[in-house]
């Protein structure tokens, strides 16, 4: 069947959803929130909203994918090898059939791939991806990536969304995607529609989702009122909400997620200019205490840019200031904004740009108090104002050193950056061996951590409310949650 009849198929389960809600609660569909923005799960490009991420999964599958538990899977390669060195990875194509009912292959994926990669190029992705040297079409449905270095965790980005793969503008499911306003009804695709083999009573396994995004307030009490089985996307800035959701009506779900959560200096001028005073802020605030009001059990503050114990580190770098207790770090910090002071005539004020919600008021008030035992005043800066910091809050993608660094780097965040950290990244790209590569990221990270552009808390938050009847969700290191599992029944 062409891929308009497939079109016509969402189109009718949208248009029967509609009935069913001018009569009554409808339970054909399954329907999940995800807090952000009405136009988050309909967005395009390459710098897609976490809502729009999950849409592009659902809807244009890479090579491979994510489950629910963040398992790397088949999609539109069926299996795959890797070559001893590790530098080779050949990929069998699925025996299927694009959108518009071309065949896959190894041709088509191949432009397909290659596009994606160039799209990415100005993105920390793209500096993720950089060690990909060709893709080649090897015979009918078998590609090869080369690679210039060896990439552990290459599956794991060739299953990101932004790299799922279209072929005249389109993807080949595993769902189709249709809009009403700002509601998106995701229905699953017949295998067969997909040039794949019958699935027997695949009618009577699957059902369409229903995905909106929603503030975090509308979404939790979309949530409340039994009117959504599941949240997702849930972040620092709206997690007091959850203190509504009652046992009875779900769980809140954390993800064991690592990345970036702490401030950005965005520009160098003022009190600012100087790296030691950017370094008096990181040591002036009290990282348990500015999550205490949250009450996340687990959590483990961190002044290290760079989780800890991830493959690769050589171990030579470690929390800051380990030796000093939190009275001797404010104490020198103080000094240091009282010399700037002295020479300036007045104490520093600064503003800090922050989500919208009472999480972010929270965090506000504990780094306003911690900045002001140094001498800093710190203000909350308005919509449209130009901001001195930023909170940086994003999951990593895979467990590297890198990762930290290609998304700090001048390339990818229109902020204060390190030029030397990144021509040590530029190093690391080209060293002979993975204990050269690791060398040249530790002296990266130490070059970024000198420069002081970011005042790192821990790890980020990331939370679900899941209703005890879900099947197909299940929290992981990744904090993904892609929308095809969801869509099969529970059995």
């Amino acid at each position: 069947m062409s891929f308009p009849r497939i079109v016509s198929f969402a189109l009718a389960a949208l248009a029967g959803l509609a009935l069913a809600g001018c009569g009554g609660v409808d339970d054909t569909a399954f329907s999940v929130a995800f807090v952000g923005a009405p136009d988050d799960p309909f967005e395009t490009g390459v710098r897609l909203p976490p809502a729009g991420q999950l849409v592009r999964a659902a809807t244009a599958e890479g090579l491979v994918a994510f489950d629910e538990q963040g398992r790397v899977i088949p999609a539109l390669a069926e299996r795959w090898i890797v070559t001893d060195d590790g530098q080779s990875y050949i990929f069998r194509l699925r025996d299927g059939t694009w959108a518009n009912g071309d065949p896959i292959t190894a041709d088509s994926v191949r432009k397909a791939l290659l596009a994606s990669l160039k799209a990415l190029d100005s993105t920390a992705l793209g500096l993720d991806m950089g060690g990909i040297e060709e893709v080649r079409a090897m015979a009918g449905r078998v590609i090869e990536v080369r690679l210039s270095r060896p990439m552990p965790f290459l599956l794991q980005l060739l299953a990101e969304p932004e790299l799922g793969l279209t072929h005249e503008k389109q993807g080949a499911g595993p769902m189709a995607l249709t809009r009403s306003g700002a509601l998106a009804m995701l229905t699953p695709i017949d295998p067969t529609r997909r040039g794949l083999p019958a699935v027997e009573g695949w009618a009577s396994q699957i059902r369409p989702i229903r995905f909106r995004a929603y503030g975090g307030a509308a979404a939790v009490e979309a949530f409340n009122e039994g009117q959504v089985d599941l949240v997702l996307g849930g972040r620092i800035q709206d997690f007091p909400l959850t203190r509504s959701v009652g046992i009875l009506r779900g769980t809140i779900q954390l993800d064991p997620v690592i990345g970036l959560f702490g401030l950005q200096v965005l520009r160098a001028d003022g009190f600012l200019a100087e790296p030691a005073n950017r370094e008096a802020l990181a040591m002036a605030i009290d990282r348990e205490a500015l999550m205490a009001p949250f009450r996340v059990g687990g959590w483990v503050p961190a002044t290290r840019i760079v989780a800890p114990g991830l493959d690769g580190d050589l171990g030579t770098i470690g929390d800051r200031w380990a030796e000093q207790s939190l009275e001797e770090r404010r104490a020198a910090a103080a000094g240091r904004v009282r010399a700037w002071q002295g020479s300036k005539g007045a104490a520093p004020r600064l503003s800090v740009s922050l989500p919208d919600g009472e999480g972010s008021s929270l965090l506000f008030d504990r780094l306003e108090s911690d900045f002001a035992t140094i001498g800093v005043t710190l203000e909350r800066a308005g919509d449209g104002v130009s901001a001195d910091l930023q909170l940086v809050d994003d999951v990593a993608r895979y467990p590297r050193a890198a990762w930290f660094l290609n998304r700090l780097s001048c390339k990818a965040r229109r902020a204060l950056c390190s030029p030397q950290a990144d021509a040590r990244m530029a190093e690391a790209a080209t060293a002979p061996t993975p204990t050269d590569r690791a060398a040249r990221i530790t002296e990266a990270e130490a070059e970024l951590t000198a420069a002081n552009v970011y005042i790192p808390f821990g790890a980020p938050i990331r939370w679900s409310l899941v209703r005890g009847t879900v099947s197909g969700f299940a929290t992981n290191a990744w904090g993904w949650h892609p929308l095809m599992p969801l869509a099969t029944l529970p059995k």
